[in-house]
């Protein structure tokens, strides 16, 4: 996998004006390759993700993580292009999975990126990519300065109780890695309201209570968010450049 953007289109024509236009709105200098897949042998799709390092200097709060799906027709040289954007790789992934491409190439994050802190991020990460049409996605922030962090909140309609999901993921850049968590809420106030203030634990989804699991999941979403939430402003906070909020190169390493 290469980490620059190339869709190898040169010899081929747009099947239509919204093709063409989003085929022209990335610019591969702005974007690192994150996971690709290419169908073989003859390489009539495309699905990649993508971090978009433009979408910095845009609407602040706003997803940086394309997802990309072109699709070439061989007999006529043509090609349909098909974008989105998430405020987490995952979500991307499942969008490009839903749409065709096979979940374990599409889902390799390569060794020069921050990789996933522990087994509860990896499940959870995994729980994203199959679950299909499952999750409608209601609001979403990405931070890329102060702490290094996305979330994405979504209507999760598998939920028989507090229906309501948020994804927080946080980067620790330093060490490279990152942590994914998931949140349950009664209602959108009431997420946004834990959102902004902080001052509890992320509350765990209620089918985890009761399960083997419980206690290990419980611990790992206060060791994560902590019991007792620190203002950005306190005076131990650093600010550094996020990942989107996590997936960029690991400061130190090569791409």
């Amino acid at each position: 996998m290469s980490d620059e953007l190339d869709f190898h289109l040169d010899d081929f024509e747009p099947v239509d004006a919204d093709s063409e236009y989003a085929e022209q709105r990335f610019w591969a200098g702005d974007f690192t390759v994150l996971a690709e897949h290419r169908t073989t042998p003859y390489g009539s799709h495309s699905f990649v993700v993508a971090h978009d390092g433009s979408a910095t200097w845009g609407v602040p709060g706003a997803p940086q993580i394309a997802a990309i799906k072109v699709a070439r027709d061989l007999s006529l040289n043509t090609f349909t292009f098909e974008s989105t954007y998430h405020s987490s790789v995952p979500f991307a992934q499942n969008w490009l999975i839903e749409q065709g491409c096979p979940p374990e190439p599409i889902s390799q994050i390569g060794d020069g990126f921050t990789q996933p802190a522990d087994d509860l991020t990896t499940r959870t990460e995994q729980q994203i990519h199959s679950s299909g049409s499952r999750y409608e996605v209601l609001d979403s922030d990405t931070r890329d300065y102060g702490p290094a962090e996305n979330w994405t909140m979504v209507k999760d309609s598998a939920a028989a109780k507090a229906p309501i999901r948020v994804f927080l993921e946080k980067a620790d850049l330093k060490a490279g890695t990152y942590t994914l968590r998931e949140g349950a809420f009664a209602d959108e106030d009431a997420a946004h309201h834990w959102l902004e203030d902080r001052s509890s634990p992320l509350p765990p989804p209620p089918e985890y209570r009761g399960d083997a699991g419980s206690l290990r999941t419980r611990a790992a979403l206060a060791r994560s968010v902590g019991a007792s939430a620190i203002s950005e402003a306190g005076p131990d906070t650093q600010s550094e450049p996020s990942a989107g909020a996590a997936q960029r190169p690991s400061p130190g390493r090569s791409m």
